[in-house]
């Protein structure tokens, strides 16, 4: 406990873990206690305007719309990801903000949720590297960051209320790791939990969410701040291990906890550890900081950058792209966002941009060629057919057609969630038209998730997914469709063929106020592998604008008892130009008794190489990379692991297996626990054979197989029962008696 604050009363220290106002923190001038200012990211600094209203959210202080985590997810690249927090931070203390709202480290469950665009991946691998090197780049400048939303806030219907209904395992093994590698390697200052309910219990008041897994077992030290409105019971919220509510409620809640402190309710240690816990936080945030100049020209073309780097390539027939800026004919450049860009999402990260590049602009400026332009279609989804036969006539009298296709604003935001994966009815009308006057059509999309690409990935030569790529998007795009600059990014997340094969499907949103993750860990590209489906294109997928070859694989295994392997490969860049390639290895349990995912991502990494050149990577797996959750804990199964190495999920060239000697992970037996529970148990098996033999006539257990595999399944007690034992609950708290003792 920090020494000032056993000498704060009742009421100021109920007051310090409530808010202020909508964004700032108590102060106490007399204590020397500074007030700070919190304010949403997580691709841009919003600080509100001070005659905005409550929300404000299109109403703040310019600043650098970075790219959407659409986009960096897409990048596989932490540096940059790095590089991306560092700015986020000098402007954040340009604008005297203490503390800023991101990263969004939620899984994409679906490509429904209409907040995708704010988070990395399907991946909590991908998800929890690339947020822990955001942190890392925001805190060295002073600014804490509030990792969100924790947790299991996977959809924005009826996000304020919904209980996810999610076992354990799916918990660990999907929706938490992000969370933990951030607290584990970049020590957070916040975390932000989500409004959701997890089985039943908010977020805000779920104690086994925000103390004993956060805090007891990952060992966090900064404090849990509420999403905006998400506490529901605030003695409960600080009961549970919440530090700080947010925004103000006046003096709502502090009376509210005062009084529970008063009546014995809640104990004041537990107020005066919140209450340190933020203090302590906040001075830690402040000690970091070093001088720092702001340059919004420098910050407009690390934008730039970071938008190519996560544009993804999908297909490149014939090698259309990149296009010669000097020499060949018309250029047709079609579709209204090519002049009126969709660049970010909507909701509270909206940030209105220093400046904003458009594609029409800077395509017409990178290029002697002549250049024409046709809107094609409105924004509002309504047809035009005038609009489209101009821009088909275009077409037609072009040598080549950039067609920027994407989703318009109304159709993603935060606070609702998406309807279908199509592109708008008069989008893809107009690619028809295009496609049937000129068959070399350059589709560049915009859009927050994953489009449907029906009736365009099959005809279309060259398709370019750029997300939402923030204020110089449309300079990125130019840089791309020219070679100025490779398309870098890799997919983040699976393109389905259709909404019906995607893993939440059929529980998705849910009813009656409960949404139930029935895939449990079959989430994203380890759905696909499990069902055998095909996709329109695999995780980890993107094309570049040269080739690489993978040779020379190989695994140590030091010591087969213990779960720890050195990876090695070489890489070589086989094509004629320079370029980046995302070097992904994934791991697969053959013959797995649980549930497993053919493979899962395990490590990664993007490395650059100029034309011939080639690098050994080395990859190291401890005992994470092979473990799964069960019985209470991380356990890895002996048997036969494949590790494989490649371009994406689907395409692994190169594989090598190894055999773990590891323990038999040991059954935690109880009452309800199965015949076959105990045969499985190094105390409880002979346990089970000494009794079976001393009834039923001696006989012991069946000796056939097929018999035994079937009582395997009974629950001891109600085996003995079968078997005259007597009262078998009692025979086998007796036999867990043994056990244990």
């Amino acid at each position: 406990m920090l020494p000032i604050v056993p000498t704060l009363s009742l009421r100021e220290k109920s007051g310090l873990v409530s808010g202020a106002s909508f964004w700032m923190t108590r102060g106490l001038e007399e204590h020397d206690i500074t007030p700070v200012t919190l304010t949403d990211g997580p691709h841009g600094v919003r600080m509100q305007r001070a005659e905005a209203d409550s929300l404000g959210l299109n109403d703040s202080e310019p600043a650098t719309c970075f790219p959407t985590a659409a986009s960096t997810g897409s990048s596989w690249d932490p540096v940059l990801l790095s590089r991306l927090g560092k700015a986020l931070g000098v402007e954040a203390r340009t604008r005297g903000v203490d503390i800023l709202l991101g990263p969004g480290v939620n899984i994409k469950r679906s490509p429904l949720c209409g907040r995708n665009f704010e988070y990395f991946s399907e991946d909590p691998l991908l998800s929890g590297v690339l947020g822990a090197a955001w942190v890392r780049g925001l805190q060295a400048e002073g600014v804490g960051a509030s990792v969100k939303h924790f947790a299991a806030n996977n959809q924005e219907t009826d996000r304020m209320r919904v209980s996810v209904e999610v076992d354990e395992r799916t918990l660990r093994e999907i929706y938490l790791p992000a969370f933990e590698r951030i607290v584990r390697d970049a020590r957070p200052a916040t975390i932000m939990c989500s409004y959701n309910k997890i089985n039943g219990v908010y977020a805000s008041q779920n104690r086994w969410l925000l103390t004993n897994v956060l805090r007891d077992e990952w060992g966090f030290d900064g404090y849990v701040v509420s999403d905006w409105g998400a506490v529901v019971d605030p003695v409960s919220a600080i009961a549970a291990g919440l530090d700080l509510e947010m925004p103000s409620t006046g003096d709502h809640s502090p009376d509210q906890i005062a009084a529970a402190v008063e009546s014995g309710a809640l104990e004041e240690g537990v107020l005066d550890r919140a209450v340190t816990r933020i203090l302590t936080t906040h001075d830690r945030v402040r000690q970091a900081r070093q001088p720092s100049a702001l340059n919004q020209d420098d910050h407009h073309a690390l934008a730039r950058e970071i938008a190519a780097a996560g544009s993804v390539l999908l297909a490149n027939d014939g090698d259309l792209l990149p296009l010669d800026p000097d020499r060949g004919g018309r250029i047709a450049v079609v579709g209204e966002f090519a002049r009126t860009p969709r660049y970010q999402g909507a909701g509270s990260s909206h940030i209105v941009p220093t400046r904003l590049d458009t594609a029409l602009s800077a395509l017409t400026m990178a290029t002697t060629r002549d250049v024409q332009f046709a809107a094609g279609f409105l924004l509002d989804g309504s047809e035009d057919t005038d609009l489209r036969d101009e821009a088909a006539e275009l077409a037609a009298n072009s040598e080549v057609v950039i067609l920027f296709l994407g989703l318009p604003d109304a159709v993603e935001s935060e606070g609702f969630d998406r309807q279908d994966l199509l592109l708008p009815r008069n989008q893809r009308d107009l690619y028809a038209s295009l496609q049937a006057a000129n068959s070399n059509v350059i589709v560049v999309l915009s859009n927050g998730a994953v489009v449907s690409l029906e009736g365009i990935r099959d005809t279309a030569p060259a398709i370019l997914e750029m997300w939402l790529a923030g204020q110089a998007s449309g300079s990125a795009a130019a840089d791309i469709l020219f070679g100025t600059v490779e398309p870098g990014g890799r997919l983040a997340e699976t393109i389905p063929i259709e909404l019906a094969h995607t893993p939440a499907f059929v529980n998705w949103p849910g009813e009656q106020g409960e949404v139930r993750y029935g895939e449990g860990i079959a989430v994203g590209y380890r759905w696909y592998d499990i069902t055998r489906r095909d996709v329109a294109y695999p995780f980890g997928f993107g094309l570049g604008y040269t080739t690489f070859n993978y040779s020379d694989l190989h695994v140590v295994l030091p010591d087969p008892t213990h779960p720890h392997a050195v990876v090695t490969v070489d890489v070589k860049n086989s094509g004629a130009r320079a370029g980046s390639e995302v070097v992904q290895l994934y791991v697969g349990e053959e013959h797995a008794t649980a549930v497993r995912p053919p493979r899962e991502l395990r490590a990664f990494e993007k490395i650059w190489l100029e034309p011939g050149e080639t690098r050994t990577l080395i990859f190291e797996l401890d005992e994470r990379a092979f473990a799964r959750w069960g019985e209470g804990t991380w356990t890895v199964a002996p048997g036969t692991y494949d590790i494989a190495v490649g371009r994406n999920s689907r395409d692994l060239p190169l594989s090598e297996s190894i055999l773990l000697l590891t323990p038999e992970p040991i059954v935690v037996l109880g009452t309800d626990s199965t015949v076959g529970d105990w045969l499985k148990h190094p105390i409880g098996a002979p346990l089970l054979h000494d009794i079976f033999s001393s009834i039923a006539g001696g006989g012991g257990l069946p000796s056939d197989s097929e018999t035994l595999r079937m009582i395997e399944e009974i629950p001891l007690r109600t085996m003995l029962g079968f078997g005259g034992a007597g009262d078998g609950t009692e025979v086998v708290a007796q036999l867990l008696a043994k056990v244990s003792g």
